[in-house]
């Protein structure tokens, strides 16, 4: 039975790819093993490739991976077993999740798991666009922003100017200080032996 959180079947050739690349990252580079570890990495935009075991149960433990790693833009994949991935990792112990943030030696792997799973992913060329969109558009807008912000200061000060002009209709004049009679006469009185 699929697990809810498996969004496409991972290619065995490609399952193989990525076993060998955590090997080589592990050994060249730097991975996150477990799937707290490979949120952090995620999450912190240093994950190259995501690689999620299809085995995982409870699925919360990695539900949330798929979505993270579609919102920042990271490459993931699956494999059959935790076991692979805790053995490709050189753990002696099941991994439910393992980020490669630096591939090393790894790097051409990486590169090749990436360009076949990403007909699964959203489109990467996308978020590119848009930023040599806003790297053109941007001096336009500075431009505009720099004509617009003397107008903007003086209508902010125009508007603190009438702020200060204007009494509140509810405010309540000020009582002026009565000197205290009492303690001044008690001075001037002559003292009682």
């Amino acid at each position: 039975m699929a697990k809810s959180y498996v969004k496409f079947e991972t290619a065995k050739d490609v399952q193989a790819k990525a076993l060998e690349a955590i090997t080589l990252a592990a050994d060249t580079g730097r991975i996150r093993k477990g799937a707290n570890e490979a949120t952090k990495a995620i999450e912190g935009g240093n994950c190259a490739l995501c690689i999620i075991a299809e085995d995982v149960d409870p699925e919360e433990v990695v539900m949330h991976l798929p979505m993270i790693c579609t919102e920042k833009n990271v490459a993931f994949c699956y494999v059959a077993t935790k076991k692979e991935l805790g053995t490709a990792a050189g753990i002696p112990v099941t991994c439910a999740a393992i980020a490669i943030e630096k591939p090393g030696n790894a790097a051409e792997l990486v590169k090749s798991i990436i360009e076949k799973v990403a007909k699964h992913l959203p489109s990467k060329a996308a978020p590119a666009e848009k930023k040599e969109e806003k790297k053109h558009a941007a001096p336009a807008e500075k431009k505009e922003h720099k004509e617009a912000a003397p107008a903007e200061k003086k209508a902010e000060a125009l508007v603190a100017e009438k702020k200060a002009d204007a009494k509140p209709a509810d405010a309540k004049p000020k009582k002026e200080k009565k000197p205290r009679a009492k303690k001044e006469a008690a001075k001037d009185a002559p003292k009682k032996e």
